[in-house]
C-alpha cells in the first residue's frame, strides 16, 4: 500500500485536474509536472516542481523528450522492499515517485480531423506518456497510476481516509486500466499508420490481415441470450466509425432481447434492398412476408397476407417514415419490434398504447454494408466480405422463352428477398409481394413444397408467380414441381453440372429461366 509523497502529473486532457492537484497539495504531496500542465497548475497557485529541475535536464527536441530519463523511470520502477533497488536509489540520488497521473496526446481526435497531415498525426503519437504509465503500472504495489480522470475523486477520498495511502487493491485496478488503455492507444496508431503506409498493391494482396484484432465496448447487458438460461450482452466495435444496429435509438417499449437484435438486423438488411416503400416481416431472422407498394400501409398488409400465422410475435421493418394508418394496422397484431427511419407523431401516439412494443429508429447512413462478416466457431473466427452484390452482372436468359417485362420485374423482386432467406431458399412472388417462402430445408425440393404449402394455407394462388432459388438446381425435379404449381419464370444462379437438363425442363414446361451468375447462401 503506497503512501503518496510525490506525484508526477502530465495531462493533455485537463478535466478535473485542478481539484485533484489541490487535494494532493493539501495532503502534503509534492507535485512534479511538465510543460503546459505545470503552467496550468502554477496559475492556479499550486506549488509545482518542474520535471526538468527534478532530472537536471531540459525538455528538448520540441518537447519530444521530457520524461524519458533514468531518474524518472528508476523512481517509478524501484521495488521499495528490495534492498538492492533501494541501495541503488540512494547511490544515484533518485527521489522516489509514488504516483503518476498521465493521459495521452489526443491521437484519435487528431486523425479524425478533416485534412489532417501525416506529420501532424505523427507528432501526436505520445511516447513519454505511455512509457511512464507502463513503468508505474508494472510496479503497481509501490506506485499508484491514474490515466482516467473519472478516478480522481475516488482516489483522493481514499487517500484522505488512509493517511495519504492508496490500497494495493485500488492500485491493481488502476494498473489494469493503464495496460488496457495503452493497448487500445497503440492499436489506433497501428490502424492509422497501416492505412498510410501500405501501398496500393499491398492492399490488394492483404484483404484479410494476418493478425485480426477486434476491440469491443459493452453497450448493455441483455436479459438473456437466445434462451432464458443463457446470459448475454450487446457490444459495439471500437474505432473505425462503427455503424449498424449499434446506432439504433429505442423510442418506446421493453428492453431489446438478444433475439430482437438479430431480427432487427435481418429486417433492416432486407428493407435496404428496395427503393419503393417496402415492408418486411421477420421471424427467427427469416422473412415471412415482404411487399412493396406506393405507401407503407398497403405494403405491410400485402406482406402480412403471405404468412399471418408466422407474423405473430414478429419484427417488422420499413424503409420509410411510419404513419398513423400503418401504425393502426400494426397495432392489430402482436409485434415484438418495429424498425424504421422515423415514426410520425400519429404513429407514435397509436403504437405507444402498447406498453411492450419496441419502436426502433435507424437511418440508412448509420448502417455499414461493406464491413466484414464474422461467424464465430469454437476458438476461432470465420471472416468474409459481406454479401453486398445482388447480381454478378447482366442477367442471362437461358431458355427459349424470354420473361415478359412484368415477369422480369417479379424475378428481380424475388431475388432480393431470396438473398435474405436461410438456405435452402425458395421464394414464390409476384412483382410486388411474396406469395410463399420456403426456408432452411435440407432439400431444395422440400423448400419448394413448403413454400407452396404455406401459400395454399393462406389461399394464395401460386399460378402465375415467379420462383427464386438461392443456389442452382442440381436436378430437374424442382423445376417440375414449380411447373406443376403454375410458375411462369424462374431466377437462379446457374452453374450446375446439370444446367442443360434443368434448362430443358423449363423449355418442356414453357417456363422462362434467368441466370444471375451469383448465389446467395445463408447458413
Amino acid at each position: 500500500m503506497p503512501k503518496i509523497r510525490r506525484a508526477l502529473i502530465s495531462v493533455s486532457n485537463k478535466t478535473g485536474i485542478e481539484a485533484f492537484a489541490k487535494g494532493l497539495n493539501e495532503l502534503g504531496v509534492e507535485i512534479l509536472s511538465t510543460g503546459g500542465t505545470a503552467l496550468r497548475l502554477k496559475d492556479l497557485g499550486i506549488p509545482v516542481r518542474s520535471v526538468s529541475e527534478y532530472t537536471g535536464y531540459p525538455e528538448m527536441m520540441d518537447g519530444r523528450v521530457k520524461t524519458l530519463h533514468p531518474k524518472i523511470h528508476a523512481a517509478l520502477l524501484a521495488v521499495r522492499d528490495n534492498e538492492e533497488h533501494m541501495k541503488q536509489v540512494k547511490e544515484h540520488n533518485i527521489e522516489l515517485i509514488d504516483m503518476v497521473v498521465v493521459n495521452l496526446y489526443p491521437f484519435e481526435k487528431t486523425v479524425a480531423k478533416p485534412g489532417v497531415s501525416l506529420e501532424e498525426a505523427v507528432e501526436n503519437i505520445d511516447i513519454g506518456g505511455p512509457t511512464m504509465l507502463r513503468s508505474a503500472a508494472k510496479n503497481y504495489r509501490n506506485v499508484a497510476v491514474i490515466c482516467n480522470h473519472m478516478r480522481y475523486p475516488h482516489i483522493l477520498e481514499e487517500m484522505k481516509n488512509n493517511n495519504g495511502c492508496v490500497s494495493e487493491e485500488s492500485c491493481a485496478v488502476l494498473a489494469f486500466e493503464v495496460f488496457d488503455h495503452t493497448a487500445k492507444y497503440d492499436e489506433k496508431i497501428a490502424r492509422y499508420l497501416g492505412k498510410q503506409f501500405l501501398v496500393e498493391e499491398d492492399r490488394k494482396d492483404t484483404v484479410f490481415p494476418d493478425r485480426l484484432e477486434i476491440t469491443m465496448q459493452k453497450i448493455q447487458e441483455l436479459r438473456y441470450g437466445e434462451n432464458s438460461h443463457q446470459k448475454a450482452a450487446f457490444y459495439r466495435k471500437v474505432g473505425g466509425g462503427a455503424k449498424g444496429l449499434v446506432n439504433i435509438k429505442k423510442l418506446h417499449g421493453k428492453d431489446l432481447s438478444f433475439n430482437n437484435i438479430l431480427d432487427l438486423e435481418a429486417a433492416w438488411k432486407v428493407v435496404l434492398e428496395f427503393k419503393n416503400p417496402v415492408s418486411v416481416i421477420i421471424k427467427h431472422t427469416n422473412p415471412c412476408g415482404v411487399a412493396e407498394s406506393k405507401d407503407l400501409c398497403s405494403a405491410y398488409l400485402k406482406a402480412l397476407e403471405c404468412d399471418p400465422v408466422s407474423a405473430f410475435g414478429s419484427v417488422v421493418g420499413f424503409n420509410r417514415e411510419v404513419d398513423r394508418k400503418t401504425a393502426e394496422e400494426l397495432s392489430r397484431n402482436f409485434v415484438e419490434a418495429v424498425i424504421a427511419p422515423r415514426f410520425d407523431e400519429g404513429a407514435l401516439e397509436v403504437l405507444k398504447r402498447k406498453e411492450n412494443i419496441r419502436l426502433i429508429v435507424l437511418n440508412e447512413d448509420e448502417f455499414t454494408r461493406n464491413d466484414y462478416d464474422y461467424k464465430r466457431i469454437s476458438s476461432g473466427l470465420l471472416v468474409q466480405n459481406n454479401d453486398d452484390k445482388l447480381f454478378a452482372g447482366e442477367l442471362k436468359v437461358a431458355t427459349k422463352k424470354k420473361p415478359t417485362e412484368d415477369e422480369m420485374e417479379a424475378l428481380k423482386f424475388a431475388w432480393k428477398v431470396c438473398k435474405h432467406v436461410k438456405s435452402n431458399a425458395i421464394v414464390y412472388t409476384r412483382k410486388d409481394r411474396t406469395i410463399g417462402i420456403g426456408a432452411g430445408q435440407m432439400s431444395r425440393v422440400d423448400s419448394s413444397e413448403l413454400a407452396i404449402a404455406k401459400a395454399k394455407k393462406q389461399k394464395l394462388d401460386i399460378k402465375g408467380t415467379v420462383l427464386a432459388s438461392d443456389a442452382f438446381f442440381p436436378f430437374r425435379d424442382a423445376v417440375d414441381a414449380a411447373a406443376k404449381a403454375g410458375v411462369t419464370a424462374i431466377i437462379q444462379p446457374g452453374g450446375a453440372k446439370n444446367d442443360d437438363e434443368v434448362i430443358a425442363a423449363c423449355d418442356d414446361h414453357g417456363i422462362a429461366m434467368v441466370m444471375t451468375g451469383i448465389r446467395h447462401f445463408r447458413h
